[in-house]
């Protein structure tokens, strides 16, 4: 499967580079995608709504959805201006990313965009609020009995 994706990566990469290539809503890039999932999951984590956030740079709430879906690339001065807003390094929205040169690790930062993209689902966070109640001996059962269902249900599919 890691294959596949990669693959993917690396066709849509030479799309966005392409003189011919049209812009269509699903190519965006995956370091504009992974930016926008940094900059919502920072945004979720300092408790502000997107109108909120954009009040405080000056944008609408419209425009900070484009942002963390990637449809809109976020130039350097804005970027800028959400770290300051939002009390983190300009470095925090490209943590996870592999570096440039390494085309055999962006399967994983796929996996990674995915997992980031879950966790800022409102079904994402309910789930780790309802984890994190448990205690830690049953939230090993739990994690348990999470990777045998997944184990199955991977059998059950292929």
């Amino acid at each position: 499967m890691h294959g596949r994706v990669a693959k993917n990566f690396v066709k849509r990469v030479d799309q966005n580079h392409s003189a011919t290539a049209s812009p269509a809503s699903h190519d965006i890039h995956p370091v504009d995608r992974h930016v926008g999932q940094q900059l919502r999951v920072t945004r979720i984590h300092s408790n502000l709504s997107q109108t909120e956030l954009g009040a405080r740079i000056g944008l609408s709430y419209q425009q900070i959805q484009k942002y963390e879906s990637g449809k809109n690339r976020i130039s350097a001065s804005m970027l800028y201006e959400f770290a300051g807003r939002l009390n983190v390094p300009v470095a925090r929205f490209f943590e996870g990313l592999p570096q440039p040169d390494v085309m055999e690790h962006e399967a994983h930062a796929s996996d990674v965009d995915e997992r980031i993209a879950y966790l800022t689902t409102a079904e994402g966070r309910r789930f780790v609020e309802e984890i994190l109640r448990l205690s830690p001996r049953l939230r090993t059962r739990t994690y348990a009995l999470i990777k045998t269902l997944a184990a199955e249900d991977e059998g059950v599919s292929e």
